[in-house]
Formats: C-alpha cells, sequence, structure tokens
C-alpha cells in the first residue's frame, strides 16, 4: 500500500473525518473547496499537527497509530513538503536550500540521482543565485528539487501553483508530469483547480466540511455527475488517455488517436508517440444524431449511449462510449472503452428523443480540449 489514512481530528468547531487508501503510487489529489481540511490533512501526515486518533501508513511504514501510541517526529516521517509559497531560505543561494534536508537524511539518493533531479528540474544555470533573484516558477522548482534530494517516502504538495500565473504554471506542471510518470513515489497534491486534477492526478480524494465523500481513479472520478457542487456543476466531464500521432504543416494542431478515433487538438508542443491525457468538459460535447457537415468543430466521434441521467433542474447527463459497433449486451457492461460525458438541456433530450444504446455523434471543438502544452 502506498498510503493508508483514517484519522480523526477536532480543531475548536471543525472535525476531521478523513479515510482513504491508495494501493498504487502517483499523484493522489486531495479535492473540495476551501476549508475542506485538505491542508490540516497533509499537515497531519508531515507531523505538522496531531490527530486525535487514527491511523497513518505510508508504504510498509505506520508512522501514527493512536492505539499503539506510534508517533514518529518530523524528522523520521521521510516526507517531502513543497509549499504554496516555496519557503525558501532568503539568506542561502540555491544550492544549500536544495541541499538543505538531504544533508541531513541518513537515507541519502546516490549522487547520479541527485543530479538527474537536478538537470530535471533545469536548476544548474541557478546554483549560485538567492531567492530574490528567481521568478515565482524558477522558486518552486528549486522547492520541488529540496523536497526530492532529501530521499522522501511520499512527496506532500501543497496548492504549489495557485500563487503562479498561467505561463509560470505551465513552466512547472511538465516536472510534475515527471514525476508521475518516471518515480515511483506516491504524492498527494492539494488543488483547487479541476484542470490540474485532470492533467496530473491518478486518483482523487473528494473532501467537504472534514469528510472524504468519494475516491477513486481520475477516470472514474471526474465522469461522475453525483458530486456537485464540489467538481462544479459545469465541471463533470471526462479525462481520456491518448496517443500524439502527428501534427499539421503549419504545427497549428496536434492529431491525437484516442480509442482508435482520431482527435484534433491546439498543437500541443510535443513529437508524435507521446502520451497525453485530455480533459473534455461535459457542458462542451454536444450530441447530433447525424454527422453535421459544414462546421467549424473538428472533433465528429461515433458514440453510443450507455446511461442517461436526470441531471438537476433542466439538464440531462449522458454516458457515451465510443464506436457504433456494440450491442445491447456488451454496453451494459464496464468495457473499457473511452467514454464520453456530455451535459445537455432536458429540452434538447427530448428534441432529439435521446434513448439508451441509441448511435449519435459527439461533436467537440477542438479548443474545449485542454491538455498539456509544453514539452518537457
Amino acid at each position: 500500500m502506498s498510503i493508508g489514512v483514517n484519522i480523526h481530528h477536532k480543531i475548536k468547531k471543525f472535525t476531521l473525518d478523513a479515510e482513504f487508501h491508495i494501493q498504487e503510487p502517483g499523484i493522489t489529489a486531495l479535492f473540495g473547496p476551501s476549508g475542506s481540511g485538505k491542508t490540516t490533512l497533509i499537515n497531519i501526515i508531515a507531523g505538522l499537527e496531531n490527530p486525535t486518533r487514527g491511523h497513518i501508513q505510508i508504504r510498509d511504514h505506520v508512522i501514527f497509530e493512536h492505539n499503539r501510541q506510534i508517533n514518529l517526529p518530523i524528522r523520521q516521517r521521510r516526507v517531502g513538503y513543497v509549499f504554496q509559497d516555496a519557503r525558501l531560505f532568503p539568506h542561502k543561494t540555491v544550492r544549500d536550500n536544495l541541499y538543505f534536508g538531504a544533508r541531513r537524511n541518513a537515507n541519502k539518493l546516490p549522487h547520479d540521482e541527485q543530479e538527474a533531479i537536478i538537470e530535471m528540474l533545469g536548476l544548474d544555470p541557478l546554483m549560485a543565485r538567492r531567492p530574490n533573484k528567481l521568478s515565482g516558477g524558477e522558486k518552486q522548482r528549486v522547492a520541488l528539487g529540496r523536497a526530492l534530494l532529501a530521499n522522501p517516502d511520499i512527496l506532500l504538495l501543497d496548492e504549489p501553483l495557485s500563487a503562479l500565473d498561467y505561463t509560470r504554471k505551465e513552466e512547472i506542471l511538465p516536472y510534475f508530469e515527471w514525476l508521475r510518470d518516471h518515480r515511483k513515489l506516491p504524492i498527494l497534491y492539494v488543488t483547487h483547480s479541476i484542470d490540474e486534477v485532470a492533467r496530473l492526478a491518478d486518483h482523487i480524494v473528494v473532501m467537504d466540511k472534514g469528510k472524504t465523500l468519494a475516491s477513486g481513479t481520475v477516470f472514474e472520478m471526474l465522469s461522475r455527475s453525483d458530486l456537485p457542487p464540489l467538481a462544479g456543476q459545469f465541471d463533470a466531464g471526462t479525462v481520456l488517455a491518448a496517443r500524439i500521432v502527428s501534427r499539421d504543416p503549419k504545427g497549428e494542431v496536434s492529431f491525437l488517436d484516442c480509442g482508435g478515433q482520431r482527435i484534433v487538438v491546439p498543437y500541443l508542443g510535443r513529437p508524435a508517440n507521446n502520451d497525453v491525457r485530455l480533459h473534455i468538459r461535459a457542458r462542451d460535447v454536444m450530441i447530433a444524431r447525424t454527422p453535421p457537415n459544414g462546421i467549424s468543430a473538428n472533433n465528429i466521434i461515433p458514440v453510443t449511449i450507455t446511461k442517461i441521467t436526470d441531471g438537476k433542474g433542466d439538464t440531462l447527463d449522458v454516458d457515451m462510449c465510443f464506436g457504433h459497433d456494440a450491442d445491447a449486451a456488451f454496453l451494459a457492461k464496464t468495457n473499457g472503452r473511452p467514454t464520453l460525458h456530455a451535459r445537455i438541456t432536458r429540452w434538447s433530450g427530448s428534441r432529439l428523443k435521446l434513448g439508451l444504446h441509441q448511435k449519435v455523434y459527439a461533436v467537440i471543438k477542438s479548443v474545449t480540449v485542454s491538455g498539456p502544452r509544453r514539452e518537457l
């Protein structure tokens, strides 16, 4: 097990009851509104706060268990923590900031792994600078490097991008993707951004008012329509795994393969054969009974309706799997095909006479598909 949490904690009028278990390493997003207990939870895991009771396990190590009176001190927990504001030592150089934790760690990374982290984060040119000479994105790269060089068993990221503008966020996001894809390290990532969740997370834990409401893979959770208003009524959607096939000659769009279907998106800045994730919001998916002609939308995908759910008010949520070739028995199962989620008005559903197992077309504008925009 990578992460196991089952804790109860009371602070004045606020009560935190958190329970989730993540079996595989990767990025787990803690997602929910402000005040839901996300930062309190990772502070408890880091040892900055002590829960009233419960149990916390990281990989094979129990770091807290009330009944057995286990409560490891901060230094023994082997936790890497990256804060929203980087929290670098202003009087130290980048080099000294980077190695501050590593020098105090008995379980040091081999030298070649340390060098690989510094190279991956592009920190060599910054080594002699002090924090006041760094941009916001550079500070977060240094903070991330400092946490990784300490060779942690878990990495805690508390809204590390919330203070950055779009350009600086795009500078940092590929490094988090690299961590997810290349290092077997459990990561807890606190964020309010559904786009960051869709792009980075392997798992999601949804929190509200101190409680964990639901958890599961990013593909399962972002397709659910029963979690508003936490995810936002119009933020339900789909995360799709795709592969870059090519780009147009002018480099304006990328052509992707997703479940055998071509998807056109704004140019991603990555070469062919790279795997990417796409986030398509339910409100950005239109449904047509026949293939439309003479429209600007580049993505017209044959799909089959697998589920229709009444939404709140005047909306319907429609789940559709790729393809027109499946029979009813096949569609009744969880079939593993790429699935799109659309949110339409009830009036549109009635006007189109939509029904279960109906073969229709999903229409998606390229500019509404969000994915990575920079090559690492």
